[in-house]
């Protein structure tokens, strides 16, 4: 088996079923909303600490993930009246299913002796949400907000309807199309005696391309137990 950690990217055309719509509506919910929605209803549990530990061992309350939602944040803002002198005041910003564009999942790949194929199995999603400078709007990266365990996420994916391509007569699930692997993602860690990421020791095209090369040894490792 190996352990494996993947970026998923909204921006991506592929992708844009886990991101839209924005605003619910007409029983359709992004991704995040239905993730946000069971967290603040106390169906599943959100765990902390989510860019050095990804064990799920630091359980979040409700209103500690409500809280990470909605920041309150201080920017300088220039009197019209007086150039040069500056306010400080008090901003609110809260997170919603927009601002979140790409998703950590980590999974397991395993070979299944039963059937004689290498199976996944996804453990966790991160969602992660624009980092923005206050004072310019300009924005900085990505910030991991908390994990979410994917077993216990399933029963409210599986009911959640997704709306794919243009039969609307024919719509789909959250958990039907993670299991389809209905996605386009990189690999930005394995599983390593150094628990390092694959941007620790490589940089630029080298990153997507070392991710590729452990893609293409999972499939290998398939291949090659039917090879003569």
């Amino acid at each position: 088996s190996k352990r494996i950690w993947r970026t998923i990217d909204l921006r991506e055309k592929l992708n844009h079923p886990y991101y839209y719509p924005e605003t619910p509506h007409n029983g359709l919910s992004s991704l995040f909303d239905v993730i946000k929605c069971g967290i603040l209803n106390g169906c599943i549990t959100a765990f902390d600490n989510p860019a050095m530990d990804d064990e799920f061992k630091l359980k979040m309350s409700a209103e500690a993930v409500s809280n990470l939602l909605v920041q309150i944040d201080s920017v300088d803002v220039e009197n019209p009246n007086e150039p040069g002198t500056f306010t400080r005041i008090a901003q609110r910003t809260e997170i919603n299913g927009p601002d979140i564009l790409a998703y950590w999942v980590k999974e397991d790949w395993f070979f299944d002796k039963q059937r004689s194929v290498m199976d996944v199995r996804i453990l966790g999603l991160c969602p992660m949400a624009s980092k923005t400078d206050p004072s310019t709007g300009e924005v900085m990266g990505y910030k991991p907000l908390f994990w979410v365990y994917f077993p216990q996420l399933r029963p409210l994916l599986v009911r959640q309807r997704v709306f794919l391509g243009n039969n609307f007569s024919a719509p789909t699930t959250y958990d039907h199309l993670f299991h389809e692997r209905y996605f386009s993602s990189y690999i930005h860690k394995e599983s390593n005696v150094f628990d390092r990421t694959i941007n620790s020791y490589y940089t630029g095209l080298d990153v997507l391309l070392e991710g590729e090369k452990i893609k293409e040894t999972i499939s290998n490792f398939e291949h090659d137990l039917w090879h003569l």
